[in-house]
């Protein structure tokens, strides 16, 4: 079985409290891109879980979001023989495009698949949260409003027809550094989340772009300036709007031109501004939200 575990993009992404335990407390609109990781995933009679990769660099045992999922499923049913995974990456890692997270809600599906377990998408996405924040929402897909800790989904409409431009700094980012300082800061803008979904029930794509905005971005461009000159020069080239993923430092950029966005892919790939660079679309592969 060949699964594809495609990255997002957030759209907004507002902090507005935090649980006693320590989670964050989250409003964000999320959107899959048409990148991404495949993961070959195989029933095998030795027991236990077998995971190889494409890349070096990248753990390949409990310390693996991919195992983690694989584990928790052979576990809880108790099941027979094992599994082989082989993953073939292209997200970056650290880049605040849930990579890993996709990754391991390709292994929720793929799993569940294999192992005829027969659970929903939503209880899928229970076991999920367990795991992080962002796989409930990578298991589910498309164009979607996220609350609490990750694990309240409201499907959204089909974001409308565009051009969406990455690019990854050759920096990483920890994501636990960036909440931690976020934490301290006194006060920040809150993002327009609300209005935000309004724009894409009515289809809007400038409204869309007007209300883009990150809570995230205040403490990791005081660190990296270079976000916001990535931003700035997409904003230049063409974009409707740009803002980072995530905690970053990815950046992304949206587009209504196709041609103006090849340009702006070819200048910044040029520009050695980034270290990863893709021109992609939003994917969603939902009929109707």
């Amino acid at each position: 079985m060949e699964i594809k575990a495609r990255a997002k993009i957030n759209l907004s992404l507002d902090v507005i409290g935090r649980r006693e335990d320590g989670y964050h407390l989250l409003r964000m609109v999320m959107q899959n891109v048409d990148v991404y990781d495949t993961l070959t995933m195989e029933r095998v009679e030795e027991e236990g879980i077998q995971l190889t990769a494409d890349v070096e660099g990248i753990p390949l045992d409990s310390g693996n979001l991919i195992w983690k999922a694989a584990d928790l499923l052979m576990k809880e049913f108790q099941l027979p023989g094992g599994v082989r995974i082989h993953l073939q990456k292209r997200i970056p890692a650290a880049a605040g495009l849930a990579g890993g997270s996709a990754d391991a809600a390709a292994v929720f599906h793929g799993m569940n698949a294999l192992f005829e377990l027969g659970l929903s998408e939503k209880e899928l996405r229970e076991r999920g949260v367990t795991l992080g924040a962002d796989i409930p929402y990578c298991i589910m897909g498309g164009t979607a409003l996220s609350e609490g800790i990750g694990e309240v989904l409201t499907p959204l409409p089909k974001m409308p027809d565009c051009w969406i431009l990455l690019a990854k700094p050759d920096i990483d980012v920890s994501t636990k550094y960036v909440y931690e300082h976020l934490d301290a800061a006194v006060e920040y803008h809150h993002p327009e989340v609300d209005r935000q979904v309004q724009a894409i029930r009515n289809g809007d794509l400038k409204e869309i772009t007007a209300c883009l905005e990150n809570v995230l971005e205040t403490v990791t461009v005081s660190n990296h300036p270079i976000v916001t000159r990535i931003e700035e020069r997409m904003l230049e080239l063409g974009a409707l709007g740009s803002r980072m993923s995530g905690s970053g430092p990815t950046v992304f950029g949206i587009f209504d031109n196709e041609e103006t966005a090849q340009k702006a892919y070819k200048e910044i790939l040029d520009s050695h501004l980034a270290k990863d660079v893709f021109l992609t679309v939003p994917y969603s592969d939902k009929e109707e939200a």
